[in-house]
């Protein structure tokens, strides 16, 4: 991990170059090797994430991924942008910068303590459907973890566009837990493979939050967890079709995933009927129709808490 290269007090503040505009440091939020994630108040008392950095053109590149982001149609993926600029520190060195949608949520492992196995197709579901819109607009996520997600509003979603590369070409970032070439089920290429192969590792880790090493035989290792989790019990047969590279988008992975949910909702809701008499054809009836609205990205809220 690179030494932090800012190292901005709470009560500093960030003053533009160009637009002038003044930002009120709250906190450190994150750092990593492209810059320091600040959380930061403005003079309005709006609240923002700012991301001061070093290489201006990096800095650039995530700029023009979030402006392209906020195209996309039927998705918000990612921060919203709001400001790019340049501040210049007391010895005079200018530093670029950019201010986007600060989101306020919960991590993906938090989020997840509790809940039934569903939840852990529930949410790939939501992955998938945000990097099918990701794929149709030529780009791979990269460096998707869940460190770069949260779950807010209802909601999981990405907080670090960072690792985002055109596809085709050599991914810039990335983790070796979620990476398919550290576990050697594939090259280091940007392409939607290599995003559904990080899938199925947060899949993986819901199971193992402490994570696992790959050991001297990769492939075993994964095989050996994935046979040994309960939890995973209802995936195992959709991971391992993953990894011997059945799917091959990330619309393809998703129909195959809400068929297992499906599948499993419908005995789930038999078995309660049975039960209950008409209380359980109610209850299938709502439970359906919530997994359906999470299918398909809708916001439900009253379901997500």
């Amino acid at each position: 991990m690179k030494k932090r290269a800012f190292n901005l007090t709470p009560g500093s503040q960030v003053i533009g170059k160009w637009n002038g505009h003044k930002y009120m440091i709250i906190k450190e939020l994150g750092f990593g090797a492209c810059g320091t994630v600040f959380l930061c108040r403005t003079l309005q008392g709006d609240t923002y994430a700012l991301k001061m950095g070093e290489d201006s053109s990096r800095m650039m590149l995530e700029v023009n991924m979030l402006k392209k982001f906020g195209k996309v149609q039927g998705v918000k993926l990612g921060p919203s942008f709001v400001d790019v600029d340049d501040w210049v520190d007391q010895k005079g060195g200018a530093h670029p910068f950019y201010v986007m949608e600060y989101i306020d949520g919960i991590s993906l492992s938090s989020f997840i303590k509790g809940k039934t196995n569903e939840w852990i197709g529930i949410c790939a579901i939501q992955l998938l459907t945000d990097l099918e819109k990701l794929h149709e607009c030529g780009y791979v996520f990269g460096d998707l973890k869940t460190d770069n997600l949260l779950v807010s509003s209802s909601r999981i979603r990405w907080i670090d566009v960072g690792g985002v590369t055109a596809s085709g070409r050599a991914i810039k970032e990335y983790t070796e837990f979620y990476d398919r070439g550290y576990w050697g089920m594939g090259m280091r290429r940007s392409e939607p493979t290599y995003d559904l192969f990080a899938v199925t590792m947060i899949m993986m880790e819901m199971a193992y939050p402490a994570k696992f090493e790959k050991g001297s035989s990769p492939l075993k290792t994964l095989e050996s967890k994935l046979a040994s989790s309960s939890q995973l019990k209802p995936y195992r047969q959709f991971i391992q079709s993953c990894w011997k590279g059945r799917y091959k988008s990330a619309q393809a992975m998703k129909a195959g995933l809400t068929d297992i949910l499906l599948k499993r909702q419908e005995g789930s809701s038999r078995l309660q009927k049975r039960r209950d008499g008409r209380r359980g054809e109610e209850m299938e009836l709502a439970a359906l129709s919530i997994f359906a609205a999470a299918v398909f990205g809708s916001a439900v809220v009253s379901f997500w808490l």
